[in-house]
């Protein structure tokens, strides 16, 4: 839908109305039941799953309305009237509704709504967030951080049930059904993605976000939580993402992995004739190893060459997402440690042998893809720098 200035004030407006009753007081009730059949009706043709036609009210439609937009088609001026009519202040209000709901797990419709609900207050929050500090200040500033209040609640419900609702490991233990059970989980997921781009969007290189998340109740156990344990509750696909998720952008961490990638298959040795062998792949690197035979037949050689091959990019393709895992993982653990004894403790204990060799040691690998790669001196550059220099010295 076309949307402008006035639609979207028009929109605001009516969630003031979610508690406005002087509307219903001027209806008689076969009047108001008349007008919430019309519009149930006219609400069943656009097909929104979210919409709860049994609670029909002009708050909950507007809410939906809202939510359902497209605020990056929508463009800039979107996200500065969005704040300037109020509109953010309802989304946080819901979002503190929705996660407040969220210790509430008997009845799984509901929990299920919460988390939707949650996540798709989210999503939009994230997307006008983004590279815009205007609302990054408001989001952080309003009722005394309550987003960052609510998210990083939220985070710590979803890292909790995402071990009992997780889709990857066996439910034949749950009361559940399996799909009662998938559909908590996949929610859970959904749900954490969205707070952890919401969180990412508040904190990065903004000291005021990054401190008032850090002040949250044990925020730094949890976030330790996500890096090291919850990624073996998500499907094997997703555990790089959300991981990738909880260090850096994910514009920034999709053009870093494409480079790797097509440096990974430009660099590959090309097949060689009358040379039989096969492609292996160690230490991140592809090579072709001759055999000791070479009596296979040319079309069948050429097959499993290709096989091989694909298996090799397959292997390094993980050696890379390991790689970034890892050194997204030490610079954020870094900086969380950096003036602060109580963090380094935390850290330590949760290291092997709590040694941080293992956390410099990447780094240093990484800083050198990065003088490689990027201009020197860049400000991700000299932090990498910094939180090297400080681990080496605890």
């Amino acid at each position: 839908m076309d949307l402008d200035r006035s639609c979207l004030e028009l929109m605001i407006r009516l969630l003031e109305l979610e508690q406005d009753d002087s509307v219903a007081d001027q209806l008689t009730a076969k009047e108001m039941s008349r007008v919430k059949e019309k519009i149930r009706k006219l609400c069943e043709t656009v097909h929104n799953k979210h919409l709860d036609l049994e609670n029909i009210t002009t708050g909950h439609l507007a809410m939906e309305t809202l939510l359902s937009l497209t605020s990056k088609r929508a463009g800039d001026w979107f996200k500065e009237e969005l704040r300037l009519l109020g509109g953010l202040d309802h989304i946080v209000d819901k979002v503190k509704e929705c996660v407040e709901n969220l210790s509430k797990e008997e009845d799984k419709e509901s929990l299920v709504a919460s988390l939707w609900g949650a996540e798709r207050c989210l999503r939009v929050l994230e997307s006008v967030s983004v590279h815009n500090p205007e609302n990054q200040a408001y989001l952080i500033a309003y009722k005394e951080s309550q987003l960052i209040v609510s998210s990083a609640r939220a985070l710590q419900h979803c890292e909790q049930m995402i071990q009992r609702y997780s889709r990857e490991v066996s439910s034949s233990s749950s009361a559940l059904p399996q799909s009662s059970h998938s559909n908590v989980g996949k929610a859970v997921e959904d749900c954490m993605r969205a707070v952890i781009g919401v969180l990412l969007n508040l904190t990065h290189d903004n000291e005021w976000g990054s401190t008032k998340t850090g002040e949250q109740d044990g925020f730094i156990q949890t976030a330790l939580d996500c890096v090291l344990k919850v990624p073996r509750y998500l499907p094997q696909e997703q555990r790089f993402d959300i991981r990738v998720l909880l260090f850096l952008e994910r514009e920034q961490a999709a053009v870093l992995a494409e480079a790797q990638t097509d440096d990974l298959i430009s660099e590959a040795p090309k097949s060689q004739a009358d040379q039989s062998g096969e492609w292996k792949e160690t230490s991140g690197e592809i090579q072709w190893v001759a055999s000791e035979t070479n009596e296979t037949n040319d079309k069948k050689e050429e097959e499993e060459e290709e096989l091989d091959l694909n298996k090799a990019l397959q292997h390094a393709g993980k050696h890379m997402e390991d790689s970034i895992v890892a050194s997204y993982s030490a610079l954020l653990l870094g900086c969380l440690c950096q003036e602060s004894p109580m963090n380094v403790k935390t850290v330590r204990e949760n290291l092997p042998k709590g040694d941080f060799s293992i956390m410099t040691e990447m780094l240093k690998k990484f800083l050198n893809f990065m003088n490689l790669t990027c201009s020197v001196g860049t400000t991700g550059q000299k932090s990498i720098s910094r939180v090297i220099d400080y681990l080496e010295h605890c």
